[in-house]
């Protein structure tokens, strides 16, 4: 648990980036996106799928690129769409195959696209400052309350054949403390109560599917973490998988309820 407290404050620098946003947000977002597709890309390797990196990079490129100069979202499904063009050329000199081109493409929607909601939610709100923090607020709150939770009292296994250790117990734990902090920070930025319930126990729900897809995953290639890169969580995208999946719900029910 120690290893856990003291890998936690890597992440300190990216919290400061997020008071700062801009091109240093843009950037750091970008290089996490870009880490977590090689983590991602490297996990399917052990079930003999070979991902198009390069693919995957170039993606992640564009999204600093795009967040930079403001690009219209016409321009990502055109970037989407040329990529897409390149990694059928793989295919056709027999270089890679279908399933290899599928997992690229599955890299670049579910981290590439996911994560850069972040930003979004950043940048297209008049409190968009504000708001960034309810997606890692989320994250954070519900691993940490289902970690102690579970360990507490949790008897009753959520999806033992996915995630051993995670309890139904510890679900609940993290549901109900990701929506009281939710509501104390709705409270003292003055945003509405009813949204933010919504948001901290909905939130939490899906921060916690994406916690469960990302095990699948690893759990179907045979790995335990996707990384090593931060001591007691494994890769970027171990810590992260909550916060993927987290950024697009909040960005989108922003946009429907407060903006």
């Amino acid at each position: 648990m120690l290893t856990r407290i003291i890998a936690s404050l890597v992440l300190i620098p990216l919290l400061i980036v997020l008071l700062f946003g801009g091109t240093p947000l843009y950037v750091v977002e970008s290089i996490l996106i870009g880490i977590a597709l090689h983590e991602f890309y490297k996990a399917f390797e052990h079930k003999d799928i070979h991902p198009i990196f390069s693919i995957g990079y170039a993606f992640a490129f564009y999204i600093a690129v795009k967040n930079i100069f403001k690009l219209p979202v016409a321009y990502t499904y055109t970037a989407v769409f040329a990529l897409f063009i390149i990694g059928i050329l793989f295919i056709l000199n027999s270089k890679k195959n279908v399933i290899d081109l599928s997992v690229s493409f599955l890299g670049i929607f579910y981290i590439g696209l996911l994560m850069d909601c972040v930003s979004l939610t950043m940048d297209n709100f008049q409190k968009g400052s504000i708001y960034v923090w309810i997606i890692f607020i989320i994250a954070f709150v519900t691993d940490i309350f289902a970690y102690f939770v579970g360990s507490a009292i949790g008897k009753h296994k959520l999806i033992p054949s996915i995630s051993p250790k995670k309890t139904v117990e510890g679900c609940l734990g993290g549901v109900i403390g990701s929506t009281v902090v939710c509501l104390i920070f709705g409270y003292f930025f003055n945003i509405d109560m009813i949204v933010m319930f919504l948001l901290g126990s909905i939130g939490s729900v899906i921060a916690q599917f994406g916690d469960l897809f990302a095990s699948s995953i690893k759990r179907y290639v045979g790995i335990k973490d996707y990384g090593k890169l931060i001591p007691g969580h494994g890769g970027v995208l171990d810590r992260f998988d909550s916060v993927i999946m987290v950024a697009p719900f909040i960005y989108n029910t922003i946009r429907i309820f407060l903006s």
